[in-house]
């Protein structure tokens, strides 16, 4: 009989938001893998729990996957946890899960701690949507394309970033994104949480005279719909009305379907647009 996998979330900074079934897991279990040991020590003494522990961090997690893989086809119980918050979001776990899959081997995701919506609904940002990025790579040439892909998303954009970093990160989404609302919740659950709402700018500014501190998570707003309807705008300003509707035209909208969106862009009654499209 095979045993089971348990992807057990453990507290991102305060030890009482740890869940009860968390510790029954963690205490039931024969082994626990940790991001690391020292760290995650600090958590299992605080509830005297002990258990086998083995190292399964990032730069082990392919070959320690394969062997707690072996540990769970003999039978025994293995619960993985992180440093902090969920295993598999920006932390290791993903591995496991699909060597898992792949080999019919059961595994139970437990419910718990995340910086993520912690740090969306502090922010005060829209709630209904949000993408998570995680940390953002070092290099521009490799975040770049990376923050392309957002830069007209409407949705809530959520990164985390370490305190030495905070002010390349915010001056690299400054330029990329625009001076848009933020947030910057930092040491988020511990005794010196701190949430910072305000924009891209300001933010710069504050931490050019500020060091970083702690761990943060940076919330910022989307792509707003009347800055879309701006730079829509902007190009129709320099198109007379025939261009427009033959843009919708060649897009493959009918020529009435082109009027009614041309006088929907320019504020014009139907009727009006009707007259420049005669022709056509």
């Amino acid at each position: 009989m095979t045993g089971k996998l348990y992807l057990v979330p453990t507290p991102i900074g305060n030890l009482k938001d740890i869940t009860l079934r968390a510790l029954e897991v963690l205490n039931s279990v024969d082994i626990i893998a940790c991001e690391d040991t020292r760290q995650s020590l600090k958590l299992l003494n605080h509830f005297n729990i002990r258990k086998t522990l083995i190292s399964y961090h990032k730069h082990n997690e392919n070959g320690k996957s394969e062997a707690i893989t072996e540990k769970l086809l003999q039978g025994q119980n293995v619960a993985v946890i992180s440093d902090a918050g969920t295993p598999g979001i920006s932390d290791p776990g993903s591995v496991i899960i699909s060597k898992c899959i792949d080999q019919g081997i059961d595994f139970e995701v437990l419910p718990g701690a995340t910086a993520i919506t912690t740090a969306l609904v502090y922010s005060g940002l829209d709630t209904t949507k949000f993408i998570f990025r995680g940390f953002l790579p070092r290099e521009n040439k490799e975040r770049k394309p990376i923050i392309d892909e957002l830069v007209n998303r409407t949705e809530t954009l959520i990164f985390y970033e370490a305190p030495h970093r905070i002010l390349s990160t915010l001056e690299f989404l400054h330029e990329n994104l625009g001076n848009r609302k933020v947030a910057l919740c930092r040491e988020l659950t511990k005794l010196y949480e701190d949430i910072m709402r305000t924009t891209l700018s300001e933010a710069i500014e504050y931490y050019k005279s500020n060091n970083g501190k702690g761990e943060y998570v940076i919330v910022v707003e989307g792509k707003s719909e009347e800055e879309i309807l701006r730079e829509a705008s902007s190009k129709w300003e320099s198109m007379s009305v025939e261009d427009h509707i033959k843009m919708y035209i060649d897009q493959g909208e009918s020529k009435k379907d082109a009027i009614k969106k041309v006088a929907k862009d320019r504020n014009l009654s139907k009727s009006e647009v009707y007259k420049f499209s005669i022709d056509l």
